[in-house]
Order: structure tokens, then C-alpha cells, then sequence
């Protein structure tokens, strides 16, 4: 990670640069850009929305995070409440951090990039807790979140139109460290 720096970043008016990350980490194509492009620049109007990103000595954007105090109100919350619900869970929704995205290049994966994104943006969080979801499947990135403390709340997650299930997990903060 000697070559990339964690720091503030205006995503408004860097989104387009963030959102070709995202399709390549996450595989998107161009018209989920399209969408995700409205409700990213919606989700940084939220109170106390902020952004971090991971970029080159040359200012090349190679991974973001953005997230907010949760709000019960907002589309996500009222998605994944009533799993949390069943699962006993439901107070997570009050008093976290919600991590909304998180995506790193993949050619610049697996060199401490998201870590250090996630842990530096929750470390200035006022909530006690950090919430998120994730691709209810094992992989790297749902590795790096239980390393971090994050664990399970729900999972089989259905987001609508989303392909796959996915989990909501959860984390008291600070965030472990290695």
C-alpha cells in the first residue's frame, strides 16, 4: 500500500471515476452505473454522509468507501429490518455507522486497501457500531469484514432486483486491528 494514500475525497464530484471501480470490482454494467451513479450522489446529501478514498501518487482513484449514520427511514433500512427483526436484531438499525460501499480496483486488491479505507472512515464515526451488507457468499471481502468484527446479523438478505442474497453484518466500534 506504499504507493496508494487513504484520504478525504469530494465523491460528488469524483463519482464517475469511483463508479468505474465499483463495475469492475463488482462487475456492474453500464446501466447499473447509471442508477448506482443517481444514489450515490442522493446517499452524500444524507447528514453526515462522508467519503474516503485510496488513490496513486498521481491522483488515479483505485478504492472508495462512503457511509452514513443509519437512518431507519432511508431504502436500505427499510430492506433488511425485517430480517434483522427475526433474527433479534432489529436494534442494530439505531446508533451505527453504515458502511455503504466499499470497493478497491482489483489490481490493487489484497494490499491492505479496504482495510485501511473501512477502519479509517469508522474509526471517526460518533456511533458505537458499524453496519453493512455483502454478497451473502465467502469471499475475500466478507473475510476482510469478520478479521475486522464484523459477524453475521442476517443473512438470505433478498434485495429487490438483486441477483444474489446477501448478509447484513455487524461490528462494534472501534474496529479490531491485527
Amino acid at each position: 500500500m506504499d504507493d496508494v494514500v487513504v484520504g478525504p475525497v469530494d465523491l460528488s464530484a469524483r463519482v464517475d471515476e469511483a463508479l468505474a471501480v465499483q463495475a469492475l470490482a463488482f462487475g456492474l454494467s453500464h446501466d447499473e452505473i447509471g442508477v448506482r451513479r443517481h444514489i450515490v450522489l442522493r446517499h452524500l446529501e444524507s447528514r453526515g454522509a462522508r467519503a474516503l478514498a485510496a488513490t496513486t501518487p498521481d491522483g488515479r482513484l483505485v478504492g472508495f468507501v462512503y457511509g452514513m449514520p443509519n437512518n431507519r427511514v432511508h431504502w436500505w433500512s427499510t430492506v433488511v429490518q425485517p430480517y434483522l427483526r427475526t433474527e433479534g436484531h432489529d436494534d442494530w438499525l439505531d446508533d451505527s455507522f453504515v458502511i455503504t460501499e466499499l470497493h478497491v480496483h482489483p489490481a490493487f486488491q489484497k494490499r491492505g486497501i479496504g482495510r485501511s479505507l473501512i477502519t479509517t472512515i469508522t474509526d471517526s464515526a460518533a456511533e458505537p457500531r458499524s453496519i453493512l451488507s455483502a454478497i451473502d457468499t465467502e469471499s475475500p471481502a466478507r473475510a476482510l469484514y469478520r478479521s475486522l468484527g464484523y459477524r453475521d446479523l442476517a443473512r438470505r438478505v433478498i434485495f429487490p432486483s438483486a441477483p444474489s442474497p446477501y448478509v447484513v453484518m455487524g461490528a462494534d466500534l472501534p474496529l479490531r486491528r491485527r
